[in-house]
C-alpha cells in the first residue's frame, strides 16, 4: 500500500485517492478518517493527530494510521493493532455512537499458523476493523522485533468489557455458539448477573456443522439478523466464526462483531479459565491442554508449539541482526 500523494486538504474537505474510494479528514487533532467504498460502507479511525494515512489499492478499504496510537504492527504474518483492551472498547464505543459497525479478530498462535498457510485466511484476519493479539507469543515476538504491543487483549476479556459497554448504552447483544445448546443461555445469565441492565436479544448455539449446507448457514444468519443486535459475540472457532461474521457484516452494517472462541463457555462457567498468573506468563495453553487433552493435544503439541518456537526464534534472529547493524555508541 502506498500513501496518498500530497498533503490532505483542509478539515471537512475530501481528498480523492486513486479511485479506491475517498478519504475525508475531519478536524485537525482527534479527527476522523472516513473511507467510503463503492458500496457506501464506511470505516472511521478516530484520533489521527497528525499520523500518516495509507489507503490500499482498488478494492482495499482498509486504513492504516502510522505514528499514532493504535498503529498496526506486523507479527506472526498478520497485522495487529497496538491497542490495550480499554482502547479497543473506546474505539468500538465511538463507532457505535456514530452508527457504524465493524468486526474484531483476536489472533493467537493457532490462528496465525492457519493464516500463514492460507492467503484467504490471512486476508480474513487482516481485513478486520480491529485485530488484537490474543496470544502471549505474539506479544513477545513483537517486542523482539522492536515493535512492541502494549498488552495482550483476549476475546474472553473483551466479552466482559464490551457487554459492560452495551449495558451502559442499552445496546442489545447476541451470543452465538459456545458449545452445547445450554451454554449460550447460561452465559447470558452470568453476564446479566454482572450487568443487570444488559439486554440479550439472542443466545443460540447452532449445530456443529450448521454451515455444511447453504440452508443451514442461512438459517443461522437469519436468526441473528432478525434479532437486530448491536453487538454479536460468535464463539464458533476460527475460521468458522469469522467467515460467518464476514457474511453478517453485509446485513448488519451498524453492528460490531467479536469472534471470541471459547469465551462464551468461559463466561458460562462450563469451561474453566486459567488463573491470571498463567495467562500473564503465557501458560494458558497448558491449562487448556490439561482440561481438554484429547481435543487439544494434536493442535497444541503437534502444530502450535513448533510454530510458536519458529515465530520466536525468527523474531530473535531478526532482533540480533538488527542489533549488529547498529553503529557503536560513544
Amino acid at each position: 500500500m502506498s500513501p496518498p500523494h500530497g498533503d490532505p486538504e483542509p478539515p471537512g474537505r475530501r481528498v480523492h485517492v486513486g479511485g479506491a474510494g475517498r478519504v475525508r479528514v475531519d478536524g485537525a487533532g482527534g479527527g476522523r478518517v472516513r473511507v467510503d467504498g463503492a458500496g457506501g460502507r464506511r470505516l472511521r479511525v478516530g484520533g489521527v493527530e497528525g499520523g500518516r494515512v495509507r489507503v490500499g489499492g482498488a478494492g482495499d478499504r482498509r486504513v492504516r494510521v502510522d505514528g499514532v496510537e493504535g498503529g498496526r504492527v506486523r507479527v506472526g504474518g498478520v497485522e495487529v493493532d497496538a491497542l490495550t483492551e480499554g482502547e479497543v472498547v473506546r474505539r468500538v464505543a465511538a463507532a457505535m455512537e456514530a452508527g457504524e459497525g465493524g468486526r474484531i479478530v483476536t489472533p493467537n498462535v493457532d490462528i496465525c499458523r492457519a493464516a500463514a498457510s492460507d492467503p484467504a485466511l490471512r486476508e480474513l484476519v487482516c481485513s478486520a476493523d480491529l485485530v488484537v493479539a490474543d496470544g502471549m507469543p505474539l506479544v513477545w515476538a513483537a517486542r523482539l522485533l522492536g515493535t512492541p504491543l502494549p498488552a495482550r487483549v483476549t476475546g474472553a476479556d473483551l466479552l466482559w468489557s464490551l457487554t459492560e459497554l452495551a449495558a451502559r448504552h442499552d445496546w442489545p447483544v447476541y451470543l452465538l455458539g459456545g458449545g452445547p445448546p445450554h451454554v449460550a443461555p447460561k452465559a447470558a445469565r452470568e453476564l446479566t448477573n454482572r450487568h443487570p441492565r444488559l439486554r440479550v436479544c439472542g443466545a443460540h448455539a447452532p449445530p456443529f456443522h450448521f454451515d455444511a449446507t447453504p440452508e443451514g448457514a442461512a438459517e443461522v444468519r437469519g436468526k441473528v439478523i432478525a434479532a437486530r443486535p448491536r453487538l454479536v459475540f460468535a464463539g464458533l472457532g476460527f475460521p468458522r466464526q469469522d467467515l460467518l461474521i464476514a457474511a453478517l457484516r453485509e446485513e448488519l452494517p451498524e453492528t460490531w462483531f467479536l469472534g471470541c472462541g471459547a469465551a462464551i463457555a468461559f463466561a458460562a462457567g462450563t469451561l474453566g479459565r486459567a488463573p491470571a498468573w498463567m495467562r500473564r506468563t503465557g501458560l494458558e495453553w497448558a491449562f487448556r491442554l490439561g482440561a481438554e487433552p484429547v481435543r487439544l493435544a494434536p493442535r497444541y503439541l503437534v502444530n502450535d508449539l513448533p510454530y510458536a518456537a519458529r515465530l520466536l526464534g525468527g523474531s530473535f534472529m531478526s532482533a540480533s541482526v538488527r542489533g549488529r547493524g547498529r553503529p557503536p555508541e560513544g
